[in-house]
């Protein structure tokens, strides 16, 4: 499917869509991996893992926002046309380039938003800039809440190199927030990429959509037809 993709021809595009591929399907083996061992533990053990739905609820956070960016490039993202196609050509391809300019847009706003919230968490200042962001805030060591921690999910000994960065040395007895809030800005950025993919196709007059085609349907509406001519 990957291959097949109109937006995926730069290099980076295929290692983002490598990127994104693998990543749901780690996301997808994961959440079922511990939601099996939860159940055999639980029905046939008497017990659980005790940061187990905390993992998979983070797990399916990661998964649904991977796959936001992935459906718009695999175009599966649903969308009303009743309107466009009623349009010209011409006039149908620059009512879409608006439309993925919006998007774009969209999906700026949404970077800030992401990056402000997670950034106090990584002790990194947020943007400044009430809509668009226009730079950064000055250094605020105080505002900074790099010591939070997740609930149930123990931190690992192989990542005890970050407590001098994140926590003034200080030992983490869960995995600190900034860990798996991480994908809000980072998934806000996947979502850009793909929408900044589009908007440049359309624009350069290339094969693109924003939403799911009707091949489907339309190939359903043959079979059908050839039917009923049996």
């Amino acid at each position: 499917m990957s291959s097949k993709s109109p937006i995926v021809s730069s290099r980076f595009g295929r290692l983002v869509n490598e990127v994104e591929e693998t990543a749901i399907a780690i996301l997808l083996g994961l959440m079922t991996l511990i939601t099996f061992a939860n159940v055999v533990l639980r029905y046939g053990f008497n017990t659980g893992l005790i940061w187990g739905l905390e993992a998979t609820t983070f797990l399916f956070a990661w998964l649904v926002l991977f796959g936001i960016s992935y459906a718009v490039k695999v175009t599966a993202h649903l969308g009303v046309d009743a309107v466009i196609n009623l349009f010209s050509p011409y006039l149908r391809r620059w009512v879409t380039i608006f439309a993925a300019a919006i998007c774009v847009a969209y999906a700026v706003l949404l970077m800030k938003g992401a990056w402000d919230y997670w950034a106090n968490f990584a002790n990194l200042p947020q943007t400044t800039g009430r809509w668009f962001p226009t730079g950064f805030e000055e250094m605020r060591r105080t505002s900074y809440r790099g010591w939070y921690e997740v609930i149930d999910i123990a931190f690992p000994e192989w990542l005890r190199w970050i407590q001098p960065i994140m926590n003034d040395g200080d030992d983490y007895e869960k995995i600190p927030r900034f860990i798996p809030y991480f994908i809000l800005p980072f998934g806000m950025g996947l979502l850009f990429f793909r929408f900044m993919q589009v908007f440049l196709r359309l624009l350069r007059g290339q094969d693109a959509r924003l939403i799911v085609s009707h091949e489907v349907e339309d190939a359903v509406a043959k079979v059908q037809h050839l039917n009923a001519k049996e």
